[in-house]
């Protein structure tokens, strides 16, 4: 469900596919206050879940909700708009409780509305976002947590990030060898569930003009390039590293006028990676966790707080992330 006081629960209102076909899980009043903004004849019915088995028994425009353990009972009284401890738990109880479902086989994928991160610490959780903690909780019990990287894409462009919520300066620090080659493998074996066993991989520089033979930094010389040898000597077909302020112009493709060079940019930091995905459009864009046990999509946008409860929130977003999910799911039963 995401955040309850942004705009999650209106676009999955909004988007809302069928009765069978997926399961929100969240809070019935929410979903319920969110679906009562629609207009009267494009209004599910919010249905409470006893069993997913239920699901099979709903009308074709019902909305099942399942209802995770730890939701707060005035969930509802959490002002739109503004950010609230009650909507950061909620929203990690919700998450808790996909990934369970998840791993027990109950569901093929998860998709994620938007939270808030702000909101999530105020709740006392420790992680910077929805990465993190499903990194943990994807993890069975004992072991440490599996490596996972995020990815944007459109119908244009793929990125992969090295880095992801850290500052600039920590980013920079953890740009190392082990986490650009482990990067590489992750792309090279997550490709394979969009049809591409042999991606070609571009590798972002970190520097201007990837360091300019070490003029502008040294981190292609002594890093990022001995990962990408290390990673061809695995049969990956990494290229680079290449000038970031060319490499996704290179990358985009648009046929016919415009065909990509390669198939997935592995960018070094959050932003370098993730603007040029969202400069070609908002709409279009899906986060997708590469590494994980199971499939998780979700929005390429955020909370919204200005839009919530407007019904001006666009959920084509969502669309295109639930049909991401759905694609990657068909991929792991190739």
């Amino acid at each position: 469900m995401g955040d309850a006081c942004g705009i999650g629960p209106e676009i999955i209102a909004q988007w809302w596919p069928g009765g069978r076909e997926a399961v929100v899980i969240g809070c019935p009043r929410v979903m319920a206050r969110a679906v009562a903004w629609m207009p009267a004849e494009r209004r599910p019915q919010v249905r409470v879940l006893a069993t997913l088995n239920d699901l099979s028994a709903l009308a074709t425009d019902d909305m099942g909700v399942w209802v995770p353990p730890g939701l707060p009972d005035d969930l509802l009284d959490a002002p739109l708009g503004r950010v609230d401890e009650r909507a950061g738990r909620a929203a990690a109880a919700c998450i808790r409780e996909a990934v369970r479902l998840a791993q027990t086989s109950e569901v093929a994928g998860i998709v994620t509305a938007p939270l808030h991160k702000e909101a999530l610490a105020l709740a006392g959780e420790p992680y910077p976002g929805h990465t993190e903690l499903l990194q943990a909780e994807g993890s069975p019990p004992g072991q440490p947590p599996a490596p996972v990287r995020m990815m944007l894409a459109n119908d244009q462009l793929k990125t992969v990030l090295v880095t992801i919520h850290v500052s600039l300066r920590q980013a920079i620090e953890q740009v190392t060898f082990d986490s650009v080659l482990e990067t590489l493998r992750i792309t090279h074996r997550s490709a394979a569930l969009w049809g591409q066993s042999q991606p070609r991989i571009a590798v972002a520089g970190l520097n201007p003009h990837a360091g300019e033979g070490g003029l502008f930094g040294d981190e292609e010389l002594r890093i990022i390039g001995p990962a990408i040898a290390a990673a061809r000597s695995e049969g990956i077909n990494a290229i680079g590293p290449i000038a970031p302020d060319t490499v996704f112009m290179r990358a985009r493709h648009a046929p016919p006028e415009h065909p990509g060079e390669f198939d997935v940019v592995v960018a070094m930091y959050h932003d370098q990676g993730l603007i040029p995905v969202k400069y070609l459009g908002l709409d279009q864009g899906v986060n997708v966790t590469l590494g994980l046990p199971f499939v998780r999509t979700s929005p390429d946008h955020g909370t919204a707080f200005d839009l919530a409860g407007t019904g001006r929130a666009d959920p084509a977003s969502l669309a295109a992330a639930a049909r991401m999910a759905r694609a990657l799911v068909a991929g792991r039963h190739r």
